[in-house]
């Protein structure tokens, strides 16, 4: 089984972009779309009859994995579910290709939602627990350490609303887990499905991080598979 550190990851994504010169954005792109499609499979999975009335709420980060997010949410809207976008990282502060799709998002009129500190997260309560999907846009795999306050208490608020029968899709690595030595913070999202890219993490294989993963799902991004063998 094929595993890469956070470090190959990065040196792998360098060289798509500047060897082979596929841009970000398309990497991106390709990502969301395939934790989209995980997530469509956890809306049919619910108890609704029609899987286009099933709210989604995906909740984002300022760095690339929230870039993910807003491509996924993008399709999910494009197959008819009814998603809300949340922001915990300012919008004005992003940057590259997630600033991209950040905008292609507001463009096409979704609903995004910002939840900044404790007050706006107290005003997202009715949207987050109508949500019966989550999709884990928060921190990527260049997380280690501890969680920031605020984003600490969207990842409680949303792993005890996802007790009661919720269906939690993270983007990568589940927000508040240690990619490369499966340590969890205090707290991390507990996914019901890992859509990962590329290849399998190091930390996944750790029996600390299970409990977080659920379901893994290596995904590709348009990368040819010999780019992982050099890195």
């Amino acid at each position: 089984m094929l595993t890469l550190s956070r470090d190959q990851l990065r040196r792998l994504d360098k060289m798509a972009t500047e060897q082979l010169g596929i841009p970000g954005v398309v990497l991106m792109e390709n990502a969301g779309r395939a934790v989209a499609e995980e997530a469509l499979k956890a809306a049919a999975a619910t108890r609704e009859r029609d899987p286009t009335r099933v709210p989604v709420a995906v909740v984002c980060g300022g760095g690339n994995n929230g870039g993910d997010g807003y491509v996924a949410a993008r399709h999910l809207h494009n197959a008819g579910l009814r998603v809300t976008v949340f922001s915990a990282a300012d919008p004005a502060r992003l940057s590259g290709d997630a600033a991209v799709h950040r905008g292609i998002a507001e463009k096409i009129g979704l609903d995004c939602r910002l939840i900044l500190d404790e007050t706006q997260l107290h005003a997202a309560e009715p949207q987050l627990e109508a949500a019966q999907v989550f999709v884990d846009a928060l921190l990527g795999t260049g997380f280690t350490g501890e969680l920031r306050p605020h984003l600490a208490a969207i990842i409680r608020r949303c792993n005890a609303l996802a007790l009661a029968d919720r269906k939690v899709v993270a983007v990568d690595v589940p927000s508040g887990l240690d990619c490369d030595t499966g340590v969890p913070a205090n707290p991390t999202f507990r996914a019901d499905v890992t859509v990962t890219f590329v290849a399998m993490k190091k930390g996944f294989l750790t029996m600390q991080a299970k409990p977080y993963l659920g379901r893994v799902v290596v995904a590709s991004i348009g990368t040819p598979p010999e780019l992982a063998d050099k890195v």
